[in-house]
């Protein structure tokens, strides 16, 4: 993927951090392949999803890592320069496009510069029900989660957009953005996206990802609407298991957990 200098783009674009939560790269890059994710696949440079490996196994963890400036890391040889990064002795992933800050996340960093940072949670660890859910959320100036966010809600990124459109109401375009998106759909329960469906498993992943690629039109939109480039992070922050060697769930050492999807392009006003 082609380098970028995001000391060029804070502050002259729109940010947005978006996470397909619990995506396994295999089903990302299998339904975009066949032609089932025509949305997200006309955004993807080259048409395609890069493999790459996630910095932790589970929500809570890969977040803190993306935040700090650790988003998934390619799978070929490094060292990979990173987009952004928080100022450390030692690092040798900063480089001269590095946008470096000197708060110990990303989103005080970009509030520091005048961005104003806005959460759109999805699963547990952004609900502000307990103090441990409420630690990410609280990052931000301005967060939003609702039951009808979460993962056993079969239209949860239609009310997220909704959200999104309603927080960009009255917002004045002359102050740049910063939004986070947690899409929860992906993630188990899953089977509602196939009708008869008994039990979550890979149809059923990719089932949910299909419905997903049907709201990216109106997310670009919304992303743009203000009338800003937006430059777009877009990945998952970890897979999850279906019985491969065994294994259900995540929170686990394989393969199909650290290997998630990865993509950043820039979205224009006028395009969607």
């Amino acid at each position: 993927m082609n380098p970028v200098d995001m000391t060029a783009v804070v502050g002259s674009h729109d940010i947005a951090l978006i996470t397909l939560d619990t995506l396994r790269y295999d089903v990302a890059a299998n339904e975009a392949a066949a032609g089932r994710t025509p949305h997200l696949t006309g955004v993807l440079p080259g048409g395609a999803w890069e493999r790459r490996h996630s910095p932790a196994s589970f929500t809570y963890a890969a977040h803190h890592a993306f935040f700090a400036g650790f988003l998934p890391t390619p799978t070929d040889a490094g060292p990979h320069p990173r987009l952004f990064a928080a100022r450390f002795p030692g690092s040798e992933t900063t480089a001269d496009g590095t946008w470096v800050f000197d708060t110990p996340d990303v989103v005080g960093g970009l509030a520091a510069v005048g961005y104003h940072t806005l959460c759109l949670g999805g699963v547990g660890f952004f609900n502000r029900r307990s103090a441990l859910g409420s630690v990410l959320p609280g990052l931000f100036a301005e967060d939003h989660w609702r039951t009808e966010f979460g993962v056993t809600e079969p239209d949860s990124l239609r009310h997220q957009l909704d959200q999104l459109q309603d927080s960009l109401t009255g917002m004045t375009p002359d102050r740049p953005l910063f939004t986070f998106l947690n899409v929860s759909a992906l993630h188990q329960p899953n089977r509602h996206y196939l009708p008869g469906c008994a039990e979550d498993g890979i149809s059923s992943h990719a089932a949910a990802l299909r419905y997903v690629d049907g709201h990216m039109p109106r997310l670009f939109e919304l992303l743009t609407s203000r009338g800003r480039p937006c430059f777009v992070v877009m990945c998952a922050d970890h897979g999850t298991a279906y019985g491969e060697d065994g294994h259900h769930g995540h929170r686990i050492g394989h393969d199909v957990v650290w290997t998630v999807p990865y993509a950043h392009f820039t979205l224009r006003p006028g395009e969607w």
